[in-house]
């Protein structure tokens, strides 16, 4: 291995991207601390896909089998209209994902696969996770970095790496401040008991109905225990980018207006106290992601819209890429380079291909769907480019 291999390592930010990184390069021999803002850990929101780019970082570092026993495996990705159900397109995962990546696609709650991430952390170094730290900013010279906190407090280490989400102050230090552009579509995040639907509700697969102005989403997690639905609307109004904002049972009813019965059995079994509402931003690409000691990966690197299920995967992808950039350089400087040189175009693409799903699920009529579908072929699209990608063995240039 490098001169690098031995380096201490400030991670900002303990969720699914900071704690799937920090168990690659602690893995790897580095020493790791991470420092998170919230007083307690956890994971906001329900449903998660990790598709077999994101299931090969899982399974290096141990943690791929208890996230599939958690999991549903769906058999395959459906396109629906939204006022029939019928089927436009359909591609398989299951068994065939599996067999053309070597890797499953698991679809999960997110709270159990953050509690996974950190069991892994602390049985790989106790104590590296420390609670109630938010960074401020940082200060680097030749030799070190210092990470800054809100109460006073700092830490030092070789190199930083901000996991601090959409409102990263690390990326905003690195970068220049990103201003944050409110999409005009908006998330509605709910979930039932599959227990308390009708018997053989829907199978197993990922389900997109799609109609003028927005598309829903929904597959089971928890082992199929639970159905998640997301249904993502335009909407003129823009609230602040929350992921735990309530909005009126009424107005979630209203929106989805006229689709059909599954839709509507879904929307009238919800929690009518528990209807969540997330205003979606984007910002712009970033030219570059590092100085000389501190980088970014995530959200605070390449935020998503969720209409390509990769946001997660990005991140966890991030973190591959890293330890093996660590190790392929004896420099800091080089490997940041190498490292944000192989992600930034990868993860413009899901971001891109993320923004061009919203017209294609949002299109006026069903003639326009049916034309749309018939020029393209999704699964064979994504299984080229997208699950095809391994972090851990494509080759760094």
């Amino acid at each position: 291995m490098s001169a690098l291999s031995k380096q201490k390592i400030i991670i900002a930010g303990a969720g699914l991207g900071g704690l799937s990184a920090a168990a690659c390069l602690i893995q790897d021999g580095h020493d790791v601390q991470i420092y998170e803002q919230a007083p307690q850990l956890g994971e906001i929101g329900a449903g998660i896909q990790l598709s077999a780019n994101a299931m090969h970082v899982l399974n290096h570092i141990g943690i791929g089998e208890a996230v599939s026993a958690i999991s549903v495996r769906p058999g395959a990705y459906v396109f629906r209209l939204f006022d029939t159900a019928e089927v436009i397109q359909t591609f398989s995962l299951a068994d065939e994902h599996q067999a053309l990546h070597k890797a499953p696609y698991n679809q999960a709650h997110r709270a159990d696969f953050h509690d996974l991430l950190v069991a892994r952390v602390r049985e790989l170094s106790p104590g590296c996770i420390h609670l109630d730290k938010r960074a401020t900013g940082f200060v680097e010279n030749e030799d070190s970095v210092t990470l800054n906190f809100a109460d006073g407090s700092s830490a030092s280490g070789d190199l930083l790496i901000g996991a601090d989400g959409v409102k990263s102050a690390i990326r905003d230090q690195i970068c220049g401040p990103v201003q944050a552009v409110y999409t005009g579509d908006a998330a509605w995040r709910v979930t039932v008991p599959t227990k308390d639907l009708p018997p053989n509700f829907i199978e197993e697969v990922m389900s997109v109905w799609m109609g003028p102005g927005r598309h829903a989403v929904c597959y089971y997690i928890r082992g199929g225990e639970i159905l998640n639905f997301v249904g993502a609307v335009e909407a003129d109004d823009e609230p602040d980018e929350s992921w735990t904002a309530k909005f009126p049972w009424e107005k979630f009813k209203s929106d989805f207006e006229g689709w059909n019965d599954k839709v509507q059995t879904i929307i009238d079994m919800v929690d009518r106290d528990a209807c969540y509402r997330w205003s979606m931003f984007k910002r712009p690409r970033l030219d570059f992601w590092s100085t000389k000691r501190a980088t970014i990966l995530g959200d605070a690197a390449h935020a998503t819209i969720p209409y390509l299920a990769q946001g997660a995967a990005m991140a966890i992808e991030d973190g591959a890429v890293l330890m093996r950039a660590l190790q392929q350089r004896d420099d800091s400087v080089d490997a940041l380079k190498l490292y944000e040189g192989n992600r930034i175009d990868r993860t413009a693409r899901v971001v891109e291909t993320s923004d061009a799903n919203k017209k294609l699920f949002h299109l006026d009529s069903v003639e326009e769907i049916r034309a749309a579908f018939a020029s393209r072929n999704e699964g064979d699209d994504r299984n080229e480019w997208l699950y095809s990608y391994n972090p851990l063995t494509v080759e760094l240039i």
